[in-house]
């Protein structure tokens, strides 16, 4: 898969575990819906990807309820879009409330650790959340943490400022994951310790990191791979509503004012705090391939089978016999660098052609 060319290859399906919207579709926007759900599907299987969380962040509970449910309505009218749905990532609302960690969260949402709450995001929804990110050090973090993981959610380490005991509590309480490592953080920390080595040095938390260019440079991310391990390390997109618009400012539900650059990083306006991303998983596929050590075979499998396990989807991005495929196929070379051509989801042709089944 790294010989650059222009052959088509058949990749696993890209999957990703973070993505808040794409091509004008916001899944925090204010009357999302279940044919925004669809529409934001086909701009995943658009871009080669089979799989993926939507992401809802902070907001008020009636906010993150009516999202989960518009989700819900949508996998029940259609069985592809079910299929393309694993589950939903909620980011937040029990976040760090301080000005950096925070991130672009609204710091009037932000609240306690509350299991209560997350039960009733599972009942209004038929048990859709798969991922929870939470600050360590929120109020009752651990007791949530102990509740979640018992429930069968993934739970999640970001938009933290936590000590290192905070963040050894939420591991041993049974947190996995870290959230886009390296962002969602005090753009200055102490040289050691902070959150950032902590988590990286932690072998019982896979990371999860946004390879877009912009979140992390080349040099940061290859470390935090070098020390995470590809066993423990996702590739995430974190993708807004803003992928794939023009450069700009733009009011939006989450950040408020944000500034789209032309060399496409997502600012909060006039400020230099990242809101988001305006990369697709395919990009940033393209972008790790093309400057980290890893190459497109290992970017690739960042974005597939490492997601896929972290998911508990074992066959969906390994091609194993009698098992309905999961397919990005795509091209890569030099001068256009890698490209999504067409995606299979269960079998079935979800984009680059006609839908059919290819068993």
């Amino acid at each position: 898969m790294d010989a650059a060319g222009t052959d088509v290859i058949l990749a696993p399906g890209l999957i990703d575990l973070q993505v808040n919207g794409c091509a004008g579709i916001d899944v925090n926007a204010a009357g999302f819906g279940a044919a925004d759900v669809a529409a934001l599907t086909r701009t995943q299987w658009e871009r080669g990807v089979t799989r993926f969380c939507p992401t809802i962040v902070t907001a008020p509970e009636e906010h993150i309820v009516a999202a989960l449910r518009a989700v819900a309505d949508a996998r029940r009218a259609d069985p592809l879009v079910r299929a393309a749905i694993p589950g939903v990532h909620v980011e937040g609302p029990h976040v760090s409330p301080e000005d950096g960690p925070r991130g672009a969260h609204d710091p009037a949402h932000v609240r306690p650790a509350d299991p209560d709450e997350l039960e009733r995001w599972q009942a209004a929804s038929g048990g859709l959340v798969r991922i929870v990110t939470i600050a360590p050090e929120t109020a009752g973090a651990v007791g949530y943490i102990r509740a979640a993981t018992a429930a069968g959610i993934l739970v999640s380490i970001g938009h933290t400022a936590a000590s290192p005991a905070q963040l050894a509590a939420a591991v041993d309480a049974g947190a996995r994951m870290s959230t886009h490592l390296g962002n969602g953080i005090a753009a200055t920390l102490p040289r050691h310790p902070n959150p950032i080595w902590t988590q990286l040095s932690d072998d019982r938390l896979t990371a999860s990191f946004i390879a877009d260019g912009h979140h992390l440079d080349a040099a940061a991310l290859t470390a935090m791979l070098r020390a995470k391990g590809p066993s423990r390390s996702v590739l995430v997109s974190d993708s807004t509503r803003l992928t794939g618009c023009a450069p700009g400012d733009y009011d939006e539900p989450v950040g408020g004012r944000v500034t789209l650059h032309p060399d496409g990083k997502l600012t909060l306006f006039a400020s230099p705090l990242m809101a988001g991303s305006a990369c697709s998983l395919d990009r940033c596929v393209d972008w790790a391939a093309r400057h980290l050590e890893v190459g497109l075979a290992g970017a690739v499998r960042l974005a597939s089978d490492a997601p896929a396990r972290l998911l508990g989807l074992p066959g969906r991005a390994t091609f194993e016999a009698g098992t309905p495929a999961d397919i990005t196929l795509c091209r890569f070379d030099d001068a256009a660098g890698f490209q999504a051509v067409g995606t299979v989801l269960d079998g079935v042709v979800v984009a680059g052609g006609s839908h059919h089944d290819t068993g």
